[in-house]
């Protein structure tokens, strides 16, 4: 976790997708980041209103803009533009390229996290070039003199690792195990989290790997090292891991490499009650049940310790009475992280220590 007050003062980039799934690298940085102050957002659809407010209800004095000329005369100082959005395939927006291209001009540099490379577009490198800024495309594949097999190296650990994983995509993982940390943190457990996506290393996290920018021969190593270097620089009393897709999502089945080369014997599940398909479409099928979920990760030998929700499309009232369903089926702990906290996991987690001493 960076710590240094002094970060750098960012913009993100929407433009039209800031209250849609897809902004959820926006989401994630506008509920908190330590490498960045986030100052504003460029969204054509929300300008005028706070992006927390359009987010979930809470001012977060994040104001949106309709454009690059408006942030600069009302924002002193911006220093990066960072692209919001995780669309599918990682492909930039056509109409982000001139947004993007404005911002370049007025000698802001642009942090990427989709896969299509502004730093391999000579319209955007030539740019950059002449302004003196820089383009940080963060899902570029580490050299494969950096990269690291899996060792074993992970059995020799007592520090307890959990992993944080979902029963889709988009639906909370990230978050969830972000505020657990915090909530560890104010309890005095020294909880660090490892990151595996793009969002991950923008809100600040030192330890980690981009999975879905990972050659696949190296995923469990990469995973095994960012969990070993963790441990060794921390002293860690417990070990979140941030979980991908979903174990049963066709489009990108992903989660056993935690459980199984994470060596994660206790697991959070992320569960959204209205969801009833994969990334809510009909034909890539519907969602398993969440006892059966539980019974596939008891398979690999972690045990569910707790469901958090994803209480999208529900109003308060709907997420209390899920909560109380699923708390009456499974008999865990069910978190509500946004109407709630996570406050309620603490008390398993220090039983969990506790058995590991």
């Amino acid at each position: 976790m960076i710590t240094d007050v002094a970060r750098p003062r960012a913009i993100l980039l929407t433009n039209g997708f800031l209250s849609q799934p897809d902004a959820k690298t926006a989401h994630g940085l506008i509920r908190g980041t330590d490498r960045y102050e986030i100052v504003g957002v460029i969204d054509n659809e929300h300008a005028g209103r706070d992006a927390g407010e359009v987010l979930d209800g809470i001012n977060r004095n994040i104001p949106v803009f309709v454009s690059v000329d408006e942030a600069v005369t009302k924002l002193p100082l911006i220093q990066y533009c960072i692209i919001g959005v995780a669309t599918i395939g990682g492909v930039l927006p056509e109409h982000f390229k001139p947004i993007l291209q404005a911002c370049i001009k007025k000698g802001i540099s642009i942090v990427n996290g989709l896969h299509e490379f502004l730093s391999e577009k000579p319209e955007f490198a030539t740019l950059a070039a002449a302004n003196n800024v820089t383009l940080t495309d963060i899902r570029k594949q580490k050299l494969k003199k950096d990269l690291h097999f899996w060792t074993g190296d992970i059995f020799k650990i007592k520090t307890p690792v959990i992993a944080v994983i979902g029963m889709d995509c988009a639906i909370g993982k990230r978050t969830t195990c972000r505020m657990i940390r915090q909530a560890c943190e104010k309890e005095g457990i020294n909880a660090q989290m490892v990151y595996t996506g793009q969002t991950g290393w923008l809100q600040g996290g030192q330890f980690g790997f981009i999975f879905d920018s990972t050659l696949n021969d190296f995923i469990s190593g990469e995973l095994e090292h960012a969990i070993l270097s963790c441990n060794d620089t921390t002293k860690a009393d417990i070990i979140l891991l941030e979980g991908q897709s979903a174990l049963r999502n066709p489009s990108g089945p992903c989660g056993s490499e935690l459980l199984v080369s994470g060596n994660a014997k206790h697991t959070i599940l992320v569960v959204s009650p209205k969801r009833k398909y994969y990334e809510d479409n009909p034909e890539w099928g519907e969602l398993p049940s969440v006892q059966s979920e539980i019974a596939l990760i008891a398979m690999y030998k972690s045990t569910v310790i707790a469901i958090a929700l994803n209480t999208e499309h529900c109003n308060n009232e709907e997420a209390f009475a899920f909560q109380k369903e699923y708390t009456t089926k499974l008999n865990i702990p069910v978190l509500l992280p946004l109407q709630q906290g996570v406050a309620p996991i603490i008390p398993v987690l220090k039983q969990i220590l506790q058995s590991a001493i």
